[in-house]
């Protein structure tokens, strides 16, 4: 299985352990997707300061192809971070440095590459909004994060490109969360998933709702929880097709990760 994560890397910086920690919701879904067995590659951009040399670093050695990558001089992307409780809580963003200041167009040749996963995973911190409509004339199946500060504008413009849709939702009541993923629901075929934390995650495909408690575990670290249940849910979904099941499979690798630091460790001190 070939997947590919296009749009945002960051150094998730621990203010409180002066350590930084590679991350960015496509980056992670390749990471975690290399982990699974997977035959992984990521497509973004990169500064050349501190940061960006740990992040390329740490892809070289997972072995996840960066041969698509964007180079500018200027910050890679970068996050300020601290823990409490075992809950990250973010302290400020410089909102993705080079990437969101050089964003990505897709040449012919990118195209051609990207043809050849088996699914592409993006968001919305990752600055690809624009390239939406391009990736959906792929058919390739598309994956969108919405994250948690989602707006409605956004989620019109881009939901109607995506085949699986995921929502933080934590916020939100379990008969809100229904309703609201049932509403925005905008083409066949189309799965939506919402995370909610320390609440079940419920999933709608046009028919039913599905729902699967998370795994309790003592959380060391909570950051990249929900790019793990994404990758999980994908990889179980396009080999099986079952939506109970990826649920399931996305619960216990988002347990997993909450014993790490970081969103996959390979920390370094800054």
């Amino acid at each position: 299985m070939r997947v590919l994560g296009i749009g945002d890397n960051v150094v998730d910086k621990y203010v409180h352990l002066r350590m930084m920690y590679p991350g960015g919701n496509a980056l992670n879904f390749s990471v975690f997707a290399k982990g699974e067995g997977a035959d992984a590659a990521f497509l973004g951009v990169f500064g050349d300061d501190a940061e960006a040399r740990l992040v390329e670093n740490t892809l070289q050695q997972l072995e996840i192809d960066t041969s698509r990558c964007r180079h500018h001089s200027g910050e890679n992307g970068c996050a300020r971070v601290t823990l409490e409780n075992g809950e990250r809580v973010f302290l400020g963003s410089n909102e993705g440095g080079v990437t969101r200041l050089h964003p990505i167009e897709l040449s012919e040749d990118d195209k051609e590459y990207i043809r050849g996963f088996d699914i592409v995973h993006t968001g919305l911190y990752s600055h690809t909004g624009h390239l939406l409509a391009e990736l959906n004339e792929l058919k390739i199946p598309l994956s969108f994060d919405f994250s948690d500060d989602f707006e409605e504008e956004q989620v019109e413009r881009y939901i109607g490109n995506a085949d699986f849709a995921f929502f933080s939702c934590s916020h939100m009541t379990d008969e809100a969360t229904q309703s609201y993923i049932r509403s925005k629901r905008k083409r066949e075929g189309q799965v939506l998933v919402a995370t909610r934390g320390g609440d079940r995650s419920i999933a709608y495909d046009g028919t039913a709702f599905y729902y699967q408690s998370p795994e309790f575990i003592h959380a060391v670290d909570t950051m990249g929880a929900g790019d793990s249940y994404i990758t999980a849910f994908l990889l179980s979904m396009l080999k099986d097709r079952d939506i109970q099941a990826a649920m399931k499979e996305g619960s216990r690798l988002a347990a997993k990760s909450c014993l790490v630091e970081g969103s996959f460790g390979f920390g370094a001190h800054y």
